[in-house]
């Protein structure tokens, strides 16, 4: 069975996510559709809408086979981080064949050229944007200044959010040698950050906007997506940004020594953050606080779920340098069952789904005290840290335990 492998945060999944999906069959002519999903906290420094299993079961009710999560280290970082992880994810899983994604150029040509400049002038760019990262000048505009330098076609390239991310996975496919053939096709509907929705199809961050408005977003899902976030949203479970901000301001009032050895925080960030959480009134206004010319608004949103989180720069980096040691597996549908247990010996990482053996499963692959497996564990307690703080973040809880990974049951999908 041929899969295409698709790389998500569906937050929430509305009818451009399926046109992807629909399209990246077709073009891929797979059979199988393997998700790699973000979990609770986000690209763009933003815990989801929704949880992980919520959106997995929107996953599966449009039609996707296997939903995998990607780990925080790389789900809440950079675009190379992101897609690099992502990458990693899809190749350890064994049997994906290709990858699909949705770009504001829809094709390969000018993000193939973009990426091999790239890699080609690592160095030199790196030691030229630092000169700019100097004079206040953010990454994102550095890197797309010195490669409009280089070439002059590249420019309208890198002023696309879905561009930079598939420039991005083509490098990382690049880097890891992989196999896995790379589709893009044009995104549609509205852009990343439009509030409009031509022809139904409207952004996710509209789709959140007009959430927050109380205004309907029924045409704008698939049905049976549209009955989750319905369910979801009347019995409380979706995010409370409010709760975010208070969270946020217990950690960060312990004052701007306890947050200097936290990843992202460094630079003299930790004591613009303790001055903007003496006055802000909400989370806008914290990341308004914060933020400078030479640090996005994206850039302190990340650093901030990482203050949540309490993630060191130390366990990072190591996470990073690593990859992932395990693929958690959100969701599956029958054809994704037999899809999984066809390549089981061509994947190079455990599969788990409940966690109740976890660390018996850790403690085998990786042998008990090595460090490897102490690593292992040290991530596990990352992502089992975003579940609790998660629930802490909802409009309301109904009780039970917050470990949800250990109690959750793998979600089953319908045959399409």
């Amino acid at each position: 069975m041929s899969a295409v492998g698709l790389i998500t945060e569906y937050n929430p999944f509305h009818n451009g996510h399926l046109h992807h999906l629909r399209e990246s069959r077709r073009v891929s002519g797979c059979e199988v559709t393997v998700v790699v999903m973000s979990g609770h906290f986000l690209q763009r420094g933003e815990p989801a809408l929704l949880d992980k299993w919520a959106r997995t079961r929107m996953a599966l009710a449009a039609g996707v086979d296997v939903v995998v999560e990607l780990p925080l280290a790389w789900a809440c970082n950079s675009a190379p981080h992101f897609a690099a992880g992502a990458v990693r994810v899809l190749g350890a899983l064994g049997g994906v064949e290709a990858l699909c994604f949705g770009s504001e150029a829809g094709e390969l040509e000018p993000l193939r050229r973009c990426a091999a400049l790239l890699r080609e002038r690592e160095g030199e760019l790196t030691g030229e944007a630092s000169l700019l990262l100097r004079e206040g000048v953010s990454f994102p505009e550095a890197r797309a200044r010195i490669l409009a330098g280089l070439d002059p076609g590249m420019a309208p390239v890198l002023d696309s959010p879905n561009n930079i991310l598939g420039i991005e996975y083509l490098r990382a496919l690049a880097d890891a040698a992989s196999p896995i053939i790379p589709f893009t096709i044009p995104r549609i509907g509205a852009g990343y950050h439009d509030s409009d929705a031509p022809g139904g199809v409207a952004s996710a961050t509209g789709i959140r906007q007009r959430l927050s408005r109380g205004e309907s977003v029924a045409e704008l899902l698939p049905p049976r997506v549209y009955d989750i976030l319905t369910e979801a949203s009347s019995s409380g479970r979706l995010l409370e940004t409010p709760h975010l901000h208070r969270l946020l301001l217990a950690r960060i009032c312990q004052g701007p020594e306890s947050l200097s050895s936290l990843y992202l925080a460094g630079q003299g960030l930790e004591r613009r953050l303790a001055e903007a959480a003496d006055t802000c009134g909400d989370w806008d206004e914290l990341v308004d606080g914060v933020k400078s010319r030479q640090f996005t608004r994206t850039r302190i949103q990340r650093m901030l779920c990482h203050v949540l989180l309490g993630s060191s720069c130390e366990e990072m980096d190591a996470f990073l340098a690593t990859g992932p040691l395990h693929l958690h597996l959100l969701g599956c549908s029958e054809r994704g069952h037999s899809f999984l247990a066809a390549n089981r010996k061509s994947r190079t990482l455990p599969l788990v789904g409940n966690y109740s053996r976890i660390h018996s499963i850790l403690k085998r692959r990786y042998g008990a005290g090595t460090p490897l497996h102490a690593l292992a564990e040290q991530m596990l307690r990352q992502e089992l840290a975003a579940t609790r703080l998660y629930t802490l973040l909802m409009q309301r809880w109904d009780g039970g335990s917050r470990n949800r990974d250990f109690f959750e049951p793998l979600i089953q999908g319908h045959p399409c």
